[in-house]
């Protein structure tokens, strides 16, 4: 029994019934519809304010803000689902920043005829990663489309964190020199959702990766406040999130292939079904560049956190008025790692 089956086991009688067009007609079955699911999940002293928006505490420093909209499909999958999904996906959008995520809020487009059981599932999943983050759904909203206006349930995160003074990671800060180390493996959340998407059967299940990095990134900012450039590579996976940085520092990058860690698995089902791993979304993984100095006290420190044991140095930026990132491959060529063509795995995030 998953977590989040144990929650709603331990909570009083889930709600029964399907979405219809009244939950968000702004009547007693909206107002029901949101005592029932999401205030009775997300509890919290923001939400009982009970107004449109939450009056939220005084900070020190400066504020940061990421939104993202999650439209995953299937809305289950191993290792997670939309809802935690939602929460993780956006506190790391504000931690890539180097920000401590402080709030976040939610809304959801829900799909005329959509389970309300399953629609709680996901709410208490999603209540239970914020919970577990520290960073709590303080405001949110509901919409419901006509059937076949929709895909079940669509939900779109914001998140506000806080920024010290003296923290500056931006995608345009990479320097030739500089090292490139990733947190951990590659491809993981991608062939997760394409092996239950495909009904996919493995020796070894694939899950997702998908966690919240903030305290991760806490930690690596701790022990070396250097750090330039942060970034998860979700969509597009690495290569997308390398040729990101390249083009915002207009620097190159060279990686080396031995040295980007990949599960087996992962790796087996990418040559089985003709993908690269360095294209393929991850929800739990970040890529950081720092001086070459730090960068072995930064793997220590990463990889003596627990989402960060599969941390490696894989390359180094250089100059490159191109802006190229290339990748010397096992067989000790080389080639450019480009821009994904297209879309491998839709509906992944």
């Amino acid at each position: 029994m998953t977590a989040t089956d144990q929650r709603l086991a331990t909570s009083s009688a889930p709600v029964r019934g399907a979405v219809d067009m009244t939950h968000g007609a702004g009547g007693r079955a909206m107002a029901d519809l949101i005592r029932d699911v999401f205030q009775k999940h997300f509890n919290n002293d923001y939400l009982a304010q009970g107004n449109d928006g939450a009056l939220l505490g005084k900070v020190h420093g400066r504020l940061v803000m990421a939104t993202d909209a999650h439209v995953v499909s299937p809305l289950f999958f191993p290792g997670g689902d939309i809802g935690a999904l939602a929460v993780h996906g956006t506190i790391n959008d504000v931690a890539m920043m180097g920000a401590r995520p402080l709030w976040l809020s939610a809304s959801f487009i829900l799909e005329e005829g959509f389970s309300l059981a399953a629609l709680e599932k996901i709410v208490v999943s999603m209540a239970l990663a914020a919970r577990e983050a520290g960073v709590p759904v303080v405001t949110g909203d509901t919409k419901v489309v006509e059937k076949g206006k929709g895909d079940g349930v669509f939900i779109s995160t914001t998140g506000i964190g806080v920024l010290a003074d003296e923290t500056d990671v931006s995608g345009s800060n990479a320097r030739p020199g500089n090292a490139i180390i990733v947190s951990g493996t590659m491809g993981d959340h991608g062939v997760a959702i394409l092996s239950k998407r495909e009904n996919l059967d493995f020796e070894t299940e694939i899950t997702s990766d998908s966690q919240p990095l903030h305290n991760l990134v806490a930690a690596m900012l701790a022990a070396a406040p250097g750090v330039r450039v942060m970034r998860d590579p979700t969509r597009g996976g690495l290569s997308a999130t390398l040729n990101e940085i390249a083009q915002q520092s207009k620097a190159g990058m060279v990686i080396r292939e031995a040295d980007v860690p990949v599960k087996p698995e992962v790796a087996a089902a990418c040559e089985l079904l003709g993908l690269d791993p360095l294209n393929i979304a991850n929800e739990g993984k970040l890529v950081a560049i720092c001086e070459a100095a730090d960068a072995q006290v930064l793997l220590a420190v990463m990889q003596a956190h627990p989402k960060g044991r599969d941390a490696a140095v894989i390359g180094e930026v250089i100059a490159d008025r191109h802006a190229l990132v290339r990748m010397q491959t096992r067989l000790g060529g080389m080639r450019v790692v480009d821009w994904i063509a297209g879309e491998q795995l839709p509906r992944i995030c």
